[in-house]
């Protein structure tokens, strides 16, 4: 086989590999960016050389398509949020100093997004102990990153799905020693070890977010952002483990606002699984105890009945 065909045919396997591997519903203008920032590598011009070279990508700079393609701002162009002189290569190097967007920036004043009442937010979060460390260094970004972002507890039925989407993005900082330092001149902590109190940790991380224990619980917003200081967070276990628990304003808040909207009252209360965390439950015996209420209370009105009925 001569060079040529070999050649033509690694290119169709390319093109074909390219077509495939991205997602479809990602904007046409986007993939001139993304043809760099979705690879390992770059190609640069060399002035001093004469010649195209290959280089490493920032890893910070690689975007994962398949991630953005869910993730809310998916139908944006890249030049939406960043300067149209990155439509220029090679990039100018003072663009790397251009701010970033903050969630206000864009929905602030808007009546369209008012449900998810983003000026609360800021005010909240201007009350945590990561603003009032690190001020407006500590931007939205820095837990929600705007390429991957999904409003997962208002869309998810799935505490499990929630709860490992939340924690992510608290130990993509708490357990990267890297991007703590991008905010903090203190060392990384080690978690279990700061968490060495708390029993069962590996059960508590799995199945609880770190904000039901280090936020402030307040019915009005659906997640809060208020992260309160380590001497402040919750480590009484009667908070979470009782029938009025905290996880009912926090982890369970969407849930239960969906299963009373779907089943009504009386159907959510009947078939309720957490009215107290932690506690294990056989679903037979949910049952049976209903069915044994029902017994009961129709024994008593066919007494009565049958009473009438004789006297």
């Amino acid at each position: 086989m001569s060079f040529f065909i070999r050649g033509f045919i690694c290119t169709i396997l390319l093109l074909l590999f390219t077509l495939f591997s991205t997602p479809q519903n990602i904007p046409k203008e986007n993939m001139h960016c993304l043809k760099c920032h979705s690879s390992q590598t770059f190609t640069i011009y060399n002035n001093w050389t004469g010649k195209n070279e290959k280089r490493l990508m920032n890893p910070f700079y690689i975007l994962d398509t398949v991630r953005l393609a869910t993730g809310v701002h998916k139908d944006f162009q890249c030049i939406d949020c960043h300067s149209p002189d990155y439509e220029t290569y090679p990039h100018k190097s003072e663009l790397k100093l251009e701010p970033k967007s903050t969630c206000l920036d864009c929905h602030g004043g808007d009546d369209t997004f008012a449900s998810f009442q983003f000026e609360r937010i800021k005010e909240e979060f201007e009350k945590s102990v990561h603003f009032t460390t690190s001020g407006e260094a500590f931007t939205c970004s820095k837990c929600h990153n705007q390429h991957y972002y999904k409003p997962t507890a208002r869309n998810s039925s799935n505490v499990g799905e929630i709860v490992d989407f939340d924690n992510a993005m608290c130990l993509s900082c708490h357990n990267n020693m890297t991007k703590y330092q991008l905010v903090s001149t203190h060392k990384n902590p080690q978690l279990v070890e700061v968490h060495n109190w708390l029993p069962n940790q590996a059960l508590h991380f799995m199945h609880v977010r770190c904000i039901e224990c280090h936020t402030e619980v307040i019915d009005s917003l659906m997640v809060s952002h208020n992260i309160l200081p380590k001497e402040k967070a919750t480590q009484k276990c009667a908070e979470c483990h009782s029938a009025n628990s905290l996880l009912q304003a926090s982890l369970y808040k969407y849930k239960n606002i969906q299963s009373r909207t779907e089943k009504g009252a009386i159907n959510n209360i009947i078939s309720n699984k957490a009215y107290v965390i932690g506690e294990n439950q056989i679903p037979l015996l949910n049952w049976l105890s209903i069915l044994i209420f029902i017994a009961t209370i129709g024994g008593i009105a066919l007494h009565i009945v049958f009473r009438i009925m004789i006297k």
